[in-house]
């Protein structure tokens, strides 16, 4: 299963860009279309930042369910990322972890006061059915600092015309009101989740964000996903 928090970011900035942009680069207005779709997707999201620790198909309060030879490839890979975030996240303090007395091995998790503000939950619905509760620790709003290059590049086959013109836009931001769990447990969360997933404050980064531009003049943002950031480490 692969989670894609960024559709909503693209939705927003699309509408903005197509309205406002069409047919013209001016980075002071690339800034505020760029600031406005991220402002304006975290709002709508009701989300605490842009940058997600997606912590696995859970639900809380939850107990461990042990592996079994019944398990879909998906369940197995899901365990798997539970066994290595929920126990992180503990060690954090965004979730409480108690042992389950009749059971050996096993533990009850439930989210504390600081996991409650920064939890952001988002639900799948399986062809079955089945609703699958997907959950994620996110901080960090971007504050787009300046955009200091809009490259355009070569035609290429797009989705409604075979004469799209493909560019790039790359912005300076930074990364405001990290709060102290990500900043002291940095080492930690980089183990888990890569050495990118950690922002600091006061520190400038440099994204670039592809763009379209349809042959009508009509400007667009591709599709892309990095916003929810999936485990990987041991």
């Amino acid at each position: 299963m692969k989670v894609n928090l960024i559709n909503v970011h693209q939705l927003i900035i699309l509408t903005l860009v197509i309205n406002t942009l069409s047919g013209c680069y001016n980075k002071k207005e690339f800034k505020r279309v760029i600031q406005d779709g991220f402002d304006s997707a975290r709002k709508k999201a009701n989300v605490k930042g842009d940058f997600c620790f997606y912590l696995g198909a859970v639900k809380f309060p939850y107990i461990d369910i042990p592996p079994s030879k019944e398990d879909t490839k998906w369940m197995s890979w899901n365990k798997e990322d539970l066994a290595n975030t929920l126990p992180l996240f503990a060690e954090i303090g965004l979730l409480t972890r108690q042992p389950v007395e009749t059971k050996q091995s096993l533990f009850h998790y439930d989210l504390t006061e600081l996991g409650q503000k920064y939890l952001y939950s988002f639900f799948n619905k399986t062809l079955s059915g089945d609703t699958i509760y997907n959950n994620a620790f996110c901080y960090g709003p971007i504050k787009v600092v300046e955009v200091t290059d809009v490259n355009e590049k070569t035609n290429k086959l797009g989705k409604n015309s075979n004469n799209e013109t493909q560019f790039e836009v790359t912005i300076n931001y930074q990364v405001i009101n990290t709060p102290e769990w990500v900043i002291n447990n940095q080492d930690k969360l980089k183990a888990l989740y890569g050495f990118s997933s950690v922002r600091l404050p006061n520190v400038t980064y440099t994204q670039t964000l592809p763009y379209i531009k349809a042959k009508n003049g009509e400007i667009y943002q591709e599709s892309s996903s990095y916003r929810v950031m999936r485990p990987f480490g041991k």
